[in-house]
């Protein structure tokens, strides 16, 4: 009941335009609480990543989906804006990364996901967050889907 109220709440006009503002604050708040560890469980990572400019490192907590194999599927939906989120050109120019999910780090190397991948992925993570479908519409964009594989 109450993940089905999040997944509406997500996909509302209203939640698209004041997520930017709010999430972040919320991000923070929460990372200070947590000790910059993610709270989702297994729907939840922090990505460790390198600035695709600036070579800095980069934190961003992720909504995720972890695969049979162990990999983790990340989104980016940026609230359905028109711009793809900074983290993914992070990934597009740096794909070794690492994440923090469910208590370990760990490295990770993105692959992002186009053509028939992201076809194969693409219903189940909108079965998983039907609010995906609203964010790709609004956004007149597809949305860009990475594959994060853990590093042996």
């Amino acid at each position: 009941m109450i993940k089905g109220f999040f997944h509406w709440l997500a996909g509302t006009e209203l939640f698209m335009r004041a997520g930017p503002r709010i999430v972040p604050k919320l991000e923070r708040l929460l990372d200070r609480r947590s000790g910059g560890k993610p709270v989702g469980g297994d729907r939840s990572l922090v990505l460790l990543a390198t600035g695709a400019r600036s070579g800095q490192p980069r934190r961003t907590r992720l909504a995720c989906v972890r695969e049979p194999d162990g990999s983790l599927l990340v989104v980016g939906s940026n609230f359905g804006a028109e711009r793809h989120p900074a983290w993914t050109a992070n990934l597009l120019a740096n794909p070794r990364a690492a994440v923090v999910f469910q208590g370990r780090e760990f490295p990770v190397t993105a692959r992002h996901l186009t053509g028939e991948d992201r076809a194969a992925v693409w219903p189940g993570l909108v079965a998983g967050s039907p609010f995906y479908e609203r964010y790709q519409a609004r956004s007149g964009r597809e949305l860009r889907v990475f594959r994060l594989t853990p590093e042996q």
